[in-house]
């Protein structure tokens, strides 16, 4: 009986939803090109290859160096803007459980950006790289990396095979 009565139940509330909902809009995703780069972060569009266009020519180093600046410009506000806010929030709190939970976060805070200024590092040899015509390269196997690897990870520097051997070869090692 009590089954009855619940079947009751969900088949009128699932009329109620199909009378409610006649018409339903279906949202679409971006497009992989348009999110999900590191481009599309900045507000620099992905680069869009020319006819014939040479590998890492002119145009392409350019936008990858725009793009590395714009980067490395965002991590070095928020390095800043981590300062100020450990500075003014830097006050004696009185309760225990405070002063833990503002050093808790401290250290998280620190945490990300020594994170982050090890992707600085990253980002200046992948800047070095362009001025010495070597970005774009994998540095092991000398082939190109690929513009759409390179919108998506501006500081690779392996191609996706060797990238993947070398991901292969550390979870063997690290088991």
């Amino acid at each position: 009986m009590a089954n009855d009565n619940q079947n009751q139940v969900l088949d009128e509330q699932t009329d109620v939803v199909d009378e409610k909902s006649t018409k339903r809009v279906r949202k679409t995703k971006p497009k992989a090109s348009e999110s999900g780069s590191t481009a599309s972060l900045f507000g620099i569009a992905p680069y869009q290859p020319k006819k014939n266009e040479e590998y890492m020519s002119e145009g392409q180093l350019e936008h990858f160096r725009q793009i590395l600046l714009a980067w490395k410009e965002e991590l070095m506000s928020e390095v800043d803007r981590t300062l100020n806010t450990m500075q003014d929030e830097n006050t004696a709190l009185p309760d225990v459980n405070d002063r833990a939970t503002q050093e808790e976060e401290f250290a998280i805070e620190l945490r990300t950006r020594d994170r982050e200024r090890k992707l600085i590092r990253k980002i200046e040899q992948s800047i070095e790289a362009i001025k010495n015509d070597d970005y774009g390269f994998c540095e092991t196997c000398g082939i190109e990396i690929g513009l759409r690897r390179l919108e998506a990870r501006p500081t690779a520097t392996l191609c996706i095979d060797c990238k993947t051997l070398a991901e292969i070869k550390e979870k063997q090692n690290n088991g």
